[in-house]
């Protein structure tokens, strides 16, 4: 069996890490090549030092100099790239076979696009990069060799419950609608006068998943489930129309498909990321992922209700941006992003979130998407507006 090389984008994080424990699973079927990380020096360096990879990336020149010189001691020949164009290094590498792009916001898109038009298995849990550029990542894939494979959850789900033709369109493979699925977060049942209130750490704490702390902020204001939807059109070539978001509490049907026979197609399983991880590694085989089996007896029940747009306005917010089109959903991701740091760092109250978007939405015109520059510009526009908005009503 030839052993597949791996870089994992993001490896500090909760995604990076779910996929390090399923490789170490299979010393026999994967390696890990490279290694990247935002800032995390110390967790870099330990990760470093059990998978011994061929390189590791940093963003900071002076504590990647630190990072190679701590393993240099240890006797690791593993060579520290920085920033961008390390990233992009990894991902492009001639010698990889599969990239985990598993960093968080629109810092994954340069690096997540070279993998894909270096051909390779792409497994995509940054979905910012289709939420942002879909129409130049689609086009990027049909023109290279690379396999995309879903790793959120609900995409994953969607994938293994669709047939093998589904770019053809919906319609043409006999889907009526796909069924988006979301938890509801950590205030599916707060009062909605509440949520003006409510703190980082209550919006981190969701009640299913562990994740870090921007998507359990985008969980908890449904954003997330909004970014998702964007996505799930442009991965299934499907309209916003055909994709319906249903809250289910209990986490364990991660999305469906509707057929126009009356079939609706569900994947179901305890709500582990190392689930689709292990599923993408290894397709279209299935190899063990660590994580135990579903119980449906202990569970019960499963319930499932409607979004509340009214409490959860991100959700409308992402929909009409994905309706709009062109740079509308790159606008839409850059003021979430800065939103959500600024509720972070307690600048904001939660409810403000909303806010900064739709005034960004608002102010800035809807451009065509035709290359990267014009996502990018897009993107930074809608970052100094959000931070006008900051400088006028923040904290």
């Amino acid at each position: 069996m030839t052993t597949l090389k791996v870089t994992v984008l993001g490896a500090t994080g909760s995604i990076g890490l779910s996929t390090l424990d399923v490789i170490a699973r299979h010393p026999e079927r994967y390696s890990v090549f490279a290694l990247t990380a935002f800032s995390r020096v110390a967790e870099l360096k330990a990760l470093c030092l059990r998978h011994r990879p061929r390189f590791a990336v940093l963003a900071d020149e002076a504590q990647a100099r630190v990072l190679q010189a701590d393993l240099h001691a240890a006797g690791l020949a593993t060579r520290v790239l920085v920033g961008c164009g390390g990233l992009c290094e990894v991902a492009a590498h001639p010698e990889v076979d599969v990239v985990m792009a598993a960093i968080v916001g629109a810092a994954g898109l340069r690096p997540t696009l070279s993998a894909v038009q270096s051909g390779k298995r792409v497994l995509l849990a940054n979905k910012e990069a289709l939420v942002m550029s879909g129409a130049l990542f689609m086009q990027a894939l049909q023109q290279s060799e690379a396999v995309l494979l879903p790793i959120d959850s609900e995409h994953n789900a969607i994938f293994q419950c669709l047939p093998t033709d589904y770019s053809r369109g919906m319609a043409a493979v006999g889907v009526r609608r796909i069924l988006l699925t979301a938890s509801g977060g950590p205030f599916r049942k707060m009062p909605a006068e509440a949520l003006v209130d409510v703190t980082p750490e209550q919006a981190c704490a969701h009640p299913n998943w562990s994740m870090g702390r921007k998507i359990s902020v985008d969980s908890a204001s449904m954003m997330n489930k909004g970014l998702e939807l964007i996505e799930a059109c442009w991965l299934f070539n499907a309209r916003p129309s055909q994709v319906e978001v249903v809250v289910h509490p209990q986490s364990v049907i991660h999305s469906m498909v509707d057929y126009v026979d009356g079939s609706v197609l569900a994947q179901l399983g305890n709500p582990d990321m190392r689930t689709p991880i292990a599923h993408a590694l290894a397709w279209p085989e299935r190899i063990d992922s660590g994580v135990s089996a579903l119980d449906l007896l202990r569970i019960g029940q499963l319930e499932f209700q409607a979004p509340d747009d009214a409490r959860f306005p991100c959700l409308r917010l992402a929909r009409e941006a994905a309706e709009a089109g062109g740079t509308a959903p790159a606008m839409l991701n850059a003021a979430n992003e800065v939103a959500v740091e600024a509720f972070l760092g307690r600048r904001i109250r939660f409810t403000e979130i909303a806010s900064i978007i739709a005034d960004v939405l608002e102010q800035e015109a809807v451009g065509a998407a035709g290359c990267l520059d014009d996502v990018l510009m897009a993107d930074q526009q809608a970052r100094r507006l959000a931070g006008d908005w900051l400088g006028r009503h923040g904290r």
